[in-house]
C-alpha cells in the first residue's frame, strides 16, 4: 500500500492558496495551536481530508507551520477551553507596508491573524488517521 504523505512549502500567494485548499475543512483542537514566540514559529496540528490524491476521505494528521511570525492575534476563540475543535475554512493574507498578515479563518467567525515578515508556510503530513 502506498503511503503518500505530502509536504508542501509555500513562500508566495500561490503556495499559500494551495495549502489553504488542502487544509480547508480541517479540524483543529485549541490545544493543538501553539505559538513559539522565541522561535517566531506558529504551529497548527490539523486533521485534514486528503484532497490532492484520488484516495477520497482519507484522514491525515498534518502540521501546518508558519515561520517568521512576529505577532499573533485571535478573535472569537476561547483559549481557556482546550477541547474545543475549530474547523479551518481557509487561509489568506494581506500585504502591509513591510510585512504580511496571514489570516486563518475558522468556523463561527473565529480567526487568527499572524503578522510575519515573509511568507514561509509548510504543510507536512505526519500520519494517516486510523
Amino acid at each position: 500500500m502506498n503511503k503518500y504523505l505530502a509536504k508542501i512549502i509555500a513562500s508566495d500567494q500561490e503556495g499559500l492558496q494551495m495549502i489553504s485548499a488542502c487544509s480547508s475543512g480541517a479540524k483543529v483542537k485549541i490545544a493543538d495551536i501553539k505559538y513559539l514566540q522565541s522561535n517566531k514559529v506558529f504551529l497548527l496540528s490539523i486533521e485534514r481530508t486528503r484532497v490532492e490524491t484520488d484516495q477520497e476521505n482519507k484522514k491525515i494528521n498534518s502540521i501546518c507551520r508558519f515561520d517568521f511570525v512576529d505577532k499573533v492575534r485571535s478573535k472569537n476563540i476561547d483559549q481557556s477551553n482546550h477541547e474545543i475543535v475549530l474547523e479551518l475554512i481557509g487561509i489568506d493574507y494581506l500585504k502591509n507596508n513591510t510585512d504580511y498578515e496571514i489570516n486563518l479563518i475558522f468556523n463561527n467567525n473565529a480567526h487568527i491573524a499572524l503578522t510575519t515578515e515573509t511568507i514561509e508556510v509548510r504543510l507536512e503530513d505526519q500520519s494517516e488517521v486510523k
